[in-house]
């Protein structure tokens, strides 16, 4: 079939060209809609359900809220495993399912079972769903501040801005003399002006807002005044409620015309509110302006935002699932631009991190490390093949590949990014090409030789498609096996899955465009363009010399000898490459292990954990202490955090933890560009663990992300302590901790903070009560209503609404005293204080409660530093293995860890039998079992330079590293594949078997040369990259190289060494040619 195809492009050459040409315009336009990421999205398919009910505790939260919705979403198609979190007021259900299940499928089936589970849910909780968003959601974020207060930014005397005296002055004509004030305009803004129309831009799921404060009308009772007239809570939340109402009442007709009728006595004051009347006591009017004070007020927040040491506010836009980060995040800054034209005089909305950004240097690191590749590709061809117009064809199927692959990447849904396009190398695209053309070449002069004059037009063509046709074989069947190795890799399932099989399939599809123009547009192309040389030499027994090049004549003036010496050597040979396989075996069982390498996002997460009785305010003073020691550093451009949880609650934290993220400045700015960010690092630390009460972990802003929402965690590895009994488990946790400390390379360890929540618990003294005819309702209710606060209608603002709340002042709220002397009123109009029906008591309860799969967890973390992955937890979990468990509690190991474990176990299985099926195809490409076995004997031996290329770089063994060999052994086994082919011509011609041996190996040396130069130097500027990405590359790059090396080296010197051996034992098989 191959001849037949290769018959026809060469016969109609023309057409063969053009169709080419149209394929690669195709893939120019392809490439313009190509989605661009910096790394694939490896979040697993989930639906988060978030529930804030701030009256329960964390143990009532998960007996009354997080348990009936795990035990709702039991049994929907396509579930894995739910996981959960409860904390005082707040609960979040992580539901995960297969990667095939549709997120519209899977949110609506949650959906309908949240319907079901609100029925067993106390009254007003309302559980809802996060934003469809992932782990690469957080596209832009932004922070809204005030312009600096000085004379450059002072307003005109009653115009909007800031006023003498460090006053602004709002458009609307309030005057903000608090930074508590001006904290809840900004949020206003953010609420009401930019979050609306950033909602609006392509591509985003929605906009989280975590700072500043909620706008309110406050209504603050006086307990005093209330008691004094008989007054309850109640009594006052049902007088504004009635006070603020609209209803409709039909129409009527008048002459013919219709006249709608409606009721308008909304409030829109804060006057009209405390004007409202409460009761009527035999003709005198109580009105709320006589029981409280009503005034604009905060309501009580679960999070702030702070940057650079003072408070903001901070809004985030997330991207839907699936979608294209570059554009959205563009389109997202863009609206934001717009927006700023917006916005109130001295108000400002600062970009603090674009996603965009670092998408961009990612993909230039690999664009310029392909640009590169492909470059010095170039340089080789034209080196090694001596001949510009068979170098630029082959050249030429660089970007013709590489736009196939666009194409392929398109229709499969595979977006441009460091994973996809960072395992190209376009020396393996143009292997099968430079054994077409370096035959022709080689034909050409022979050809020319024994005519004796230059070819015709008609014998040119005859040659170009004898040429192809005798490659077929060995260029057909090795570019299959190098397909064939990629294979593994689209075996892999969950995160590993997601990272390397868009690198597999990119490079299968790239493979696939190669394999199909090596056989169509290159013969083509010979066909056209490349003629026979003007002048040929010829040796003693009449075949013409190759042309070569200087480099090559170089080459084989150093080559030659060794293969005659290796030939007549045999037993030495044999001794050299079993001791360079144990060198390889050895070296390799010294490789560390890890994962992944870390991609270096530039900028670095840091996150503060404090006591878990620590208020918001505090922690949000803490942090901006922190901020402001941290800003001081010359490396740090800004730096901004959110503490607590965020409006979306996409990343809920409680109040006592921060999330921050530093933004650094280019390298070039710093006084030292060449510090190493771990030095930096520990810097920052030093510098952070000045200020007292905090502790920290650092990574990066998309790894903590990713950690936390596939795995709950948000380091590298996690110790899941299983169990019923919280004393227990925190037992085993603080154990498994020491454990982990006492590990060389462990860092940021901790175990996650369940309990030390101090609570204010009011107990109801049900027997008192009833003897006042109050039910333990009655006094719940006032209760919830003096400190939580209740709603009593809004107050709308043109497009604005804020709510009406009920709420004792601060200084009251704050007083367990005057929260003892709060009036419960009676069916029966008694009035009572609450310390007489119920019983105030502080004591220490859980802080959070963590499940996975109905099992309640507490989680032990710790990051790796300075030390491979894999080498940590074996000596991890011998430490841990020493640690006594009690009855009922069980551990897990999770985290980056499982990913790797869960890569080698699938790639253990796959690679044997792709090995297998490799053997299979070269039996049946050589009809041979030794021949077969000779040619696969390479593989093994180019495995020993990637070991000992790994090692002289101290570098990990990694899944990257892993997909460097089976490059390796792709191409190794080509260069065989062609020796092995040579080698048997020259048998079949009747030379013995010495002489066919060394001749077969000596004309082949261009074509296993060209190859492995080609896929050498095509991943050079990988191996030596310094970018954005560069390090995720290197292990691939270092491990081709140190491999390809060595495999050429050895298949040289130990191919034909015993070649003829093995061909002579064809007759011994009963295989006959």
């Amino acid at each position: 079939m191959f001849k037949f195809i290769i018959e026809l492009s060469v016969k109609f050459r023309w057409f063969i060209v053009l169709a080419t040409a149209l394929v690669a315009a195709y893939g120019l336009l392809e490439l313009t809609r190509l989605p661009i990421d910096a790394v694939p999205d490896i979040t697993n398919r989930q639906v988060q359900v978030t529930t804030v009910a701030p009256a329960l505790a964390p143990e009532q939260i998960e007996r009354q809220v997080t348990y009936p919705i795990e035990t709702a979403m039991a049994g929907i198609p396509g579930l894995t495993s739910t996981r959960s979190l409860s904390r005082n007021g707040f609960s979040q259900v992580t539901v995960i399912f297969t990667d095939q299940t549709d997120i519209y499928f899977a949110r609506q089936q949650v959906a309908e079972r949240l319907a079901q589970a609100r029925e067993t849910m106390p009254e007003g909780v309302e559980p809802a769903l996060a934003p469809i968003t992932t782990g690469l959601g957080e596209v832009l974020m932004w922070t809204v501040d005030y312009k600096p207060f000085n004379s450059a930014n002072l307003a005109k005397p009653g115009q909007t801005g800031w006023q003498a005296g460090g006053v602004y002055l709002t458009p609307e004509g309030d005057l903000l003399a608090t930074p508590q004030q001006r904290a809840t305009y900004l949020r206003t803004i953010q609420d009401w002006i930019i979050a609306p129309q950033m909602r609006t831009a392509p591509g985003l799921a929605g906009v989280d807002t975590v700072g500043g404060y909620v706008k309110e009308y406050a209504v603050r009772p006086d307990t005093a005044r209330l008691s004094a007239y008989g007054l309850g809570m109640g009594d006052l939340i049902q007088a504004l409620d009635r006070a603020n109402t609209q209803a409709g009442a039909g129409y009527v007709q008048r002459a013919g015309e219709a006249l709608t009728v409606r009721t308008d006595a909304l409030a829109s004051t804060v006057e009209d509110l405390a004007q409202a009347p409460v009761v009527n006591r035999n003709g005198l009017v109580v009105r709320v302006a006589d029981v409280a004070t009503v005034e604009v007020g905060q309501a009580p927040r679960l999070g702030g935002a702070s940057r650079d040491g003072h408070e903001a506010v901070l809004g985030t836009a997330l991207m839907i699932a699936g979608g294209n980060s570059r554009t959205v995040a563009q389109a997202a800054g863009d609206r934001l631009e717009e927006v700023q034209k917006t916005l109130p005089p001295g108000i400002e909305a600062v970009t603090v991190l674009d996603r965009s950004a670092l998408v961009n240097s990612t993909i230039a690191t690999v664009a310029r490390n392909l640009t590169e590749g492909a470059l010095l590709v170039i340089v080789v061809l034209f080196l090694l093949l001596g001949n510009i117009r068979a170098a630029s064809i082959t050249a030429l199927m660089i970007p013709i590949s590489f736009l196939f692959a666009v194409i392929g990447m398109n229709r499969f849904g595979i977006s441009g990014n460091l994973m996809s396009l960072g395992a190209l190398d376009f020396g393996l695209l143009v292997d099968g090409a430079v054994v077409v053309v370096e035959n022709t070449l080689l034909m050409l002069s022979q050809k020319r030789a024994e005519a004796g004059r230059m070819l015709t037009r008609h014998e040119r063509l005859g040659v170009a498609a004898a040429a192809a046709r005798q490659m077929v074989k060995p260029a057909a069947f090795g570019q299959l096996i190098i397909l064939l190795v990629f294979t593994p890799l689209l075996m892999l399932e969950g995160v590993e899955g997601k990272t390397f099989i868009p690198m597999g399939a990119t490079v299968m599809l790239a493979l696939v465009g190669a394999f199909i123009f090596s056989f169509t547009f290159v013969p083509a192309m010979t066909a056209l363009l490349v003629r026979d040389p003007k002048t040929v030499e010829v040796d003693d027994h009449g075949r013409a010399h190759e042309h070569e090049t200087f480099l090559l004549r170089h080459a084989r003036r150093w080559i030659a000898p060794a293969i005659r010496t290796a030939v007549d050597r045999p037993k030495i040979v044999l001794l050299s490459a079993l001791g360079a396989l144990v060198v390889g075996g050895v070296t390799f069982t010294t490789l560390g292990r890890e994962f992944i390498p870390t991609l270096d996002e530039g900028d670095i997460a840091m996150q503060a954990l404090r006591v878990p009785s620590a208020s918001l305010e505090q922690s949000l003073a803490m942090q901006m202490a922190i901020e402001r020691a941290i800003k001081a550093q010359p490396e740090v451009e800004t730096m901004f955090s959110r503490t607590g949880t965020a409006e979306a609650a996409v990343d809920p934290m409680p109040p006592n933890i921060s999330d921050s993220v530093i933004v650094l400045k280019d390298r070039k700015d710093w006084p030292n560009p060449g510090l190493e960010k771990e030095e930096l690092i520990a810097r920052f630390e030093d510098v952070a663990s000045r200020q007292i009460g905090n502790n920290f972990e650092f990574s990066q802003p998309i790894e903590l992300r990713f950690n936390e929402l596939i795995s709950g965690v948000r380091t590298d590895l996690a110790v899941m302590v299983y169990g019923d009994d919280f004393a227990t488990m925190q037992r085993v946790a603080d154990q498994v901790a020491n454990a982990l400390r006492q590990t060389n390379g462990a860092a940021d360890v901790r175990v996650e903070q369940a309990s030390g929540l101090p609570t204010l618990t009011i107990s109801v003294d049900r027997f008192a009560a009833a003897s006042y005819g109050l039910s333990a309702a009655d006094v719940s209710e006032a209760v919830s209503a003096a400190i939580g606060g209740a709603e009593a209608g809004r107050i709308f603002e043109g497009d604005r609404r804020f709510d009406v709340v009920v709420r004792l002042p601060d200084a009251a709220r704050n007083d367990p005293a005057a929260l003892a002397a709060l009036p419960i009123v009676s069916s029966t109009g008694v009035t009572v204080p609450l310390s007489s029906v119920a019983r105030i008591q502080s004591a220490e309860g859980p802080n959070q409660i963590s499940r996975n799969d109905g099992s309640r967890r507490m989680v032990v973390q710790a990051n790796v530093r300075r030390r491979d992955l894999g080498g940590f937890v074996t000596d991890a979990q011998r430490s841990v293995d020493q640690v006594q468990l009690p009855p009922g509690v069980r551990l897990d190991w999770g985290g980056q860890f499982e990913n790797l474990k869960r890569a080698e176990q699938r790639l253990g299985l796959v690679i044997p039998i792709v090995f297998v099926l490799i053997g299979v195809l070269l039996f049946m490409a050589l009809g041979s079992f030794a021949e077969a076995g000779l040619v696969f004997a390479c593989v093994p031996l180019a495995l020993v330079g990637g070991a000992l290329a790994l090692l002289l770089r101290g570098m990990p063994f990694s899944v990257s590293a892993a997909v460097g060999f089976i490059a390796v052994s792709g191409v190794a086994t080509l260069n065989g594949l062609v020796l092995m082919q040579a080698i048997r011509e020259r048998l079949q011609a009747g030379l013995p078997p010495r002489d066919a041996a060394i001749e077969g190996a000596s004309s082949r040396l261009r074509a296993v040369l060209t190859t492995a130069m080609v896929a050498i130097v095509g991943f050079i500027p990988m191996a030596i990259a310094h970018g954005a990405g560069a390090e995720v590359q290197k292990p691939l790059a270092t491990v081709v190289i140190g491999g390809l090396i060595t495999a050429t080296a050895l298949t040289l010197l130990v191919l034909p060494t015993f070649a003829a051996r093995a061909v002579r034992h064809r007759k011994d098989e009963g295989i006959e040619d």
